[in-house]
Order: C-alpha cells, then structure tokens, then sequence
C-alpha cells in the first residue's frame, strides 16, 4: 500500500476491512444514519494508516503547518501519520469535563500554525471545538483535514478542508428517522461493544 491510492480506492479499503457498516446507527452526534465508518478498522493496518496520513498530507503540504492537533479519540492515528507525512509534531486534545483541552503537556504558542485532522468529519462539530483549542492559545488554525467528509462541512467551517473523499450519507434527527419509523433497532457504535436502544428505550450492550 502507498500513498497513491486513488479515492475510489479509498472507499474500498474501508470496505474490505469491515469499517463501512450498515444498518441503523446513532452517532456520537445524537444524529441516526444507515450507515457507520469504523475507521479505527483501518487504522489499525500501519501500511493503510500510513497511506491515509501520506494523502491527505500531499493535498495540505503548501499550508505550511507546524503542527498537527486532533481530536481524541478517533483522530489521534490518522493525526499522527499526517504529522510523519507532514515532518511535523502531532498532538492531540482530550476532553475534561465535556470540554477539549491541551493535556499530557502539550502546548500551542503564537508561532504554530495548526492543521487539524479528524478520521471522519460528519457534522463538524468535533473540528470546531479542536480549532477553538487552538486559538485560544493564540495559534494560528491554517485548515482541517480528514479521511472522509461525510456532511459537505468545506462549505461550513469557515476554513479550507482537505478530505481523501466526501461521501454523502443521510442522516436524521431521532424523531424523523425513517429507520425509527420502521422499528429498527438503533445502536451506537463503540470501541468494544454496541449499545442496542430497543424500542422501549433501554440499552443493552453487544460485543463488538
């Protein structure tokens, strides 16, 4: 595997590694969708994280960063192997008390120049809070980038992101989900196990 996998490659590399899933998910979010991109599934190949990291690299090299941030959990291996790409630090921020913060003695100063990196972008929300952590250390946010842009966020951030593919999946608020409609049981994805809402309500964890 290198760094010159096309993108229609990209989507199939999610695929025969198991982390497209489908059926009825709940998202970190809040928002439900058909389907569920278990990066970590990739991520854990190195040959594969490394040519994730070298791609989205190659689009955002002429940003001049000196330091990549992510968002913990989820983006904390695909940041790193941007940063290797890249030949600059990586760091990440970690949420203390329902807020994401610089930890472990990570510091930003006013010289750095910040491109964030998350695995998956779908509302952005994640990526906004990882830019506020920035600048509220008075660096300087150059773009975001991501594997996979799955809610047009370019046209939403406020600055240029750099994704390997955009792929458009629906998603709903819990009280208009036509899956809900339907009585599909809906679970939220984990790093271990699945949490099953039943119709009732109730959660029950599956193993992963």
């Amino acid at each position: 595997m290198t760094s010159a996998v096309g993108i229609t490659d990209y989507l199939a590399l999610f695929r025969s590694s198991g982390a497209l899933l489908e059926g009825h998910f709940r998202l970190s979010s809040g928002l439900h969708s058909e389907r569920y991109l278990q990066s970590a599934l990739v991520l854990q190949h190195p040959e594969f994280a490394a040519a994730l990291g070298a791609g989205i690299a190659s689009r955002a090299r002429h940003l001049g960063a000196t330091v990549v941030l992510s968002p913990a959990l989820g983006g904390i291996v695909i940041g790193q192997e941007v940063g290797r790409a890249l030949g600059v630090r990586a760091i990440f921020a970690e949420r203390l008390e329902g807020k994401l913060s610089l930890r472990r003695g990570f510091s930003l100063s006013s010289a750095d120049r910040v491109f964030v990196v998350e695995d998956v972008i779908t509302t952005g929300l994640s990526t906004r809070e990882t830019v506020d952590v920035a600048t509220a250390a008075g660096a300087t946010v150059v773009g975001a980038g991501a594997i996979i842009d799955r809610g047009n966020n370019g046209a939403t951030l406020g600055l240029p992101l750099y994704a390997l593919l955009e792929l458009q999946v629906p998603t709903y608020q819990p009280e208009s989900c036509p899956l809900c409609a339907k009585g599909d049981p809906v679970v939220k994805p984990g790093s271990r196990a699945l949490t099953r809402l039943g119709a009732s309500g109730a959660m029950e964890d599956e193993k992963w």
